[in-house]
């Protein structure tokens, strides 16, 4: 009797019509659309062909050259590969490349840092922050103390004056910087100040600006931080995932526990290869000329908004990404980001600071420009971009309009092919 089918080890994705369909169309949509949202960011056949290999068989646990399961030989060396390349991309001396995502990489930091009901500062999502930093519906929200800080009401930048009066007042034993729609470059000389000050660890998330701080390009949060956390897609490109940097041996044994058996079990190898593949690609010259030309772009969307009567917060941005206020359309961001979808531009929806309206429904956008710098879009484009979300955000019923704008999305994305 066969234990497999006559075509187990050959049989491709077509043998899956319900899967393959699914996947073509997710083929299309990257295609014929912009990405726009500042999560998301298009690898290279370098990283898919790593992440998509014969290494999703093989299981490993703990550390390189010192596994619980045989047959490792391999499996080290290429995450002794992604080790290497971060911790020379990075200029630090440890690194983890384990996490399966951001969030886990925090939380593997929070684990083997703090004892469960520590105080962390981090900032209110409210205002920018993530909602791996502490937000109520998380574990890490369940399991420390939070206290949030958040940002000027004028300037809508970090209120430093604040983070350091709580600091002092709720004597936490970590603080947070960095966030998930926070657009201005932070004081991370200040924030160690502040942490030295009360004697806590100051963590840096640098998911958003990665690429950025490996090319010089925003400021480097490692002569500051005790330990710095980041995705290993977004500004960096790869693989869908996260990694840890630190510089103090005497923090390698609680880091490296929290991540494993802490908040996790075996190594997505594959996934590791994808992140050497990144990361290796980020050494290059042109990685520099990506992110310069992300800060560019990014300004030239933010410019071309603001000339269209659309108040970008804080003023501005110092990386990839920006939030719109929607209020001069008198629109929630719910309805602006289903419309512009239907136009072929993926944004997302998001609350902007101090929002009087729900997550749900409210009123901002969060709007990047990663993705189309990697497909080779310049300032131009991207203020051809602001023009379409201009004319779909004062008509969002417009059908014929919407309609006539998804064609020029799709014939700029047919001079600017991918896969």
């Amino acid at each position: 009797m066969a234990i497999l089918h006559d075509h187990y080890f050959t049989a491709g994705l077509s043998s899956d019509p319900e899967l393959a369909s699914a996947i073509a169309g997710e083929l299309r949509r990257q295609q014929d659309g912009i990405e726009l949202i500042a999560s998301e960011n298009i690898v290279s056949r370098l990283v898919l062909e790593a992440q998509g290999s014969i290494l999703t068989n093989k299981t490993v646990e703990g550390l390189p050259f010192a596994r619980y399961y045989g047959g490792a030989q391999f499996a080290d060396a290429i995450e002794a590969l992604a080790v290497e390349r971060a911790k020379k991309l990075f200029n630090c001396r440890f690194a983890n490349v384990q996490p399966h995502s951001g969030s886990n990489a925090n939380a593997g930091v929070f684990l083997g840092l703090l004892k469960l009901g520590d105080a962390i500062l981090s900032m209110n999502v409210a205002a920018g922050g993530h909602i791996s930093h502490g937000h109520p519906a998380t574990l890490t929200g369940r399991d420390y103390r939070i206290i949030s800080y958040g940002v000027s009401r004028e300037s809508e930048r970090i209120d430093l004056d604040e983070v350091r009066d709580l600091a002092r007042r709720e004597r936490p034993r970590m603080i947070i910087a960095g966030g998930s729609a926070y657009a201005r470059a932070i004081d991370f000389a200040s924030m160690r100040t502040i942490a030295d000050d009360v004697g806590a660890y100051l963590v840096v998330d640098m998911a958003h600006f990665a690429g950025l701080v490996a090319t010089g390009l925003y400021p480097d949060p490692l002569p500051h931080a005790h330990v710095v956390t980041t995705t290993t897609y977004k500004s960096l490109r790869g693989a869908r995932g996260g990694m840890v940097l630190w510089n103090d041996e005497g923090l390698s044994g609680r880091i490296n526990a929290g991540i494993f058996p802490g908040v996790q079990g075996s190594v997505l190898l594959h996934g590791v290869a994808g992140k050497a593949a990144c990361l290796g690609e980020a050494m290059r010259p042109e990685f520099t000329a990506y992110n310069r030309a992300v800060i560019d772009n990014a300004r030239a969307l933010a410019r071309a908004l603001a000339d269209a009567g659309l108040r970008i917060v804080a003023g501005g941005t110092d990386m990839g990404l920006m939030l719109v206020d929607l209020a001069a359309r008198g629109l929630t961001g719910d309805v602006a980001a289903k419309a512009l979808e239907r136009a072929g531009l993926a944004v997302n929806k998001n609350v902007i600071p101090f929002d009087p309206r729900p997550p749900e429904a409210p009123s901002g956008l969060r709007l990047s420009s990663n993705a189309g710098t990697t497909r080779g879009f310049g300032a131009a484009e991207f203020e051809a971009i602001a023009r379409w979300i201009d004319r779909v955000l004062k008509s969002p019923d417009d059908d014929a309009l919407i309609d006539g704008v998804r064609k020029d999305v799709a014939a700029l994305c047919a001079q600017h092919p991918i896969y």
